[in-house]
């Protein structure tokens, strides 16, 4: 493929696309820079200016694919907002992404810089999404202030992952996403009363 010239977050758009194909594709075992330089038509020096190692460039990747396909909906319900995201992810257990995340794990077991990479990722967990859901429902008067931090707002994700996990990665029952919903999440976030705000940790 011949080289674009190309700068900025055009160029890094541009090799996390590609990326996120190699991924998709042949998954983290068959990711390299080579590859990922070739298909975004740049050279390996643009990615590791950008990326220092295969580990980080894999997860920048899959994150770009989770988060292209979920976002943050904007429904004009809090209610209806999550369990949008929810039901998202768990249809996505039947997708090419869900095998990505499969290849992940895996190699995250031989690979520490991979596995480092990732826990960056979970402890995140997609937190800026669910916070502008959240922001959205406070400006709306659904929710007080008091829930826009990170640990309150991903705990309805953290709960579908460990169904996930339990059942072997395999997806729920549509009732359990509404318990989650329901019975948990929406009652925590209503009462949440910590003045900490969301930069606290």
């Amino acid at each position: 493929m011949a080289q674009v010239r190309r700068r900025g977050a055009v160029l890094e758009q541009a090799i996390l696309r590609a990326a996120a194909g190699e991924l998709t594709e042949s998954g983290y075992a068959g990711l390299t820079m080579d590859r990922v330089a070739h298909r975004a038509g740049t050279n390996k020096n643009a990615i590791y200016r950008r990326w220092p190692n295969r580990a980080a460039l894999g997860v920048a990747a899959y994150k770009l694919l989770v988060e292209t396909a979920l976002g943050p909906p904007d429904t004009g319900e809090l209610r209806a907002d999550v369990l949008a995201v929810l039901r998202q992810m768990n249809a996505d257990l039947a997708t090419p992404k869900a095998n990505v995340a499969a290849g992940l794990m895996a190699s995250a077991a031989e690979d520490p810089e991979l596995l480092a990479q990732l826990r960056e990722m979970v402890g995140d967990g997609a937190s800026s999404m669910w916070l502008t859901m959240l922001r959205r429902a406070v400006d709306r008067g659904e929710a007080p202030p008091g829930c826009l931090h990170p640990r309150v707002a991903t705990v309805a994700l953290t709960l579908l992952r460990n169904e996930f996990m339990t059942r072997g990665m395999t997806p729920v029952d549509d009732d359990v996403i509404v318990e989650i919903v329901d019975r948990v999440y929406l009652p925590l976030i209503r009462g949440s009363r910590y003045s900490g705000g969301e930069k606290s940790r």
